[in-house]
């Protein structure tokens, strides 16, 4: 690989997480060799396998890639303690899934709160999904419509072109329509959870 600002004992958490935020395939290597050991033993001596541990590090380390993308992201502690409290989470999530009801041992290292920001990550992602949902749902014309303007930022008068309405008036209250239906599809989605 050459000479590389990566290496295990010179490579900071601000490096690592700015390398994550820009797709670095290096920082994502050293992620993984620095700290994947780790979430190894936590998984194994917790009723888990190593594909648990895989699947839980690979959870984790989106978690922490979509933080160093965010922007706002600040680091408390080191990155080491932040990714094993955000596998440790995950872990006990898991279990829970599967009805065991496990009390992880605490390791020397303080365990930071990450219960909070992983659950707004987690509600993130569900309304995403359920907002995916409903406009695969939706139905055309609407979908592309709803697209061009919210998504593609085409004007009125480019819908009212593109889709051949008489006048920008109807084609807002197309959009309108569309919305509407679109929010009765979503809500619709959430009361089914």
């Amino acid at each position: 690989m050459g000479t590389s600002f990566y290496h295990k004992e010179e490579i900071s958490d601000y490096q690592l997480l700015k390398g994550l935020a820009t797709h670095s395939t290096e920082a994502l290597e050293h992620l993984y060799a620095a700290y994947y050991p780790m979430a190894l033993q936590l998984v194994s001596l917790n009723s888990g396998n190593q594909e648990d541990a895989r699947d839980i590090f690979q959870e984790a380390v989106i978690v922490i890639y979509e933080k160093s993308r965010d922007g706002t992201f600040e680091l408390h502690c080191r990155l080491r303690t932040f990714l094993y409290s955000v596998c440790r989470h995950l872990w006990l999530k898991k279990l829970q899934q599967r009805g065991r009801n496990i009390q992880l041992g605490r390791e020397t290292e303080d365990l930071v709160s990450v219960d909070s920001d992983l659950e707004e990550q987690l509600w993130k992602d569900k309304q995403f999904t359920l907002m995916k949902s409903a406009m695969e749902q939706l139905g055309e014309p609407c979908r592309t419509i709803l697209e061009d303007y919210y998504l593609n930022r085409l004007t009125m008068q480019d819908i009212v072109e593109k889709y051949g309405y008489t006048n920008s008036d109807n084609a807002k209250n197309q959009k309108y329509k569309c919305l509407m239906r679109l929010k009765k599809i979503f809500f619709t989605g959430h009361t089914k959870l």
